[in-house]
């Protein structure tokens, strides 16, 4: 079976961006979360894999943080994988 690719995208306050982030890694099958400003330059690309514990993605939430502390808006890409038949 081949992997599928698909691509979301969300826009976003600064205030809610942290919180978003946690909902998408919680929801699952996501492979990576870009976060860009409005002027759609990448900020942080965070790639993730099966698997990931929490506790490992401390350190990258902490740095969303801190993004979420600097950007009035942002948009959210996400790219997630399901397998096709």
């Amino acid at each position: 079976m081949s992997e599928k690719r698909t691509t979301e995208e969300y826009s976003v306050s600064g205030d809610d961006l942290l919180s978003k982030v946690k909902a998408i890694i919680q929801a699952g099958n996501v492979r990576k979360i870009i976060i860009k400003d409005k002027a759609d330059k990448e900020l942080i690309v965070i790639p993730l894999t099966a698997g990931v514990v929490v506790a490992v993605l401390a350190p990258v939430l902490a740095a969303v943080g801190a993004i979420a502390a600097l950007v009035t808006e942002c948009t959210i890409v996400v790219e997630r994988s399901s397998e096709a038949e």
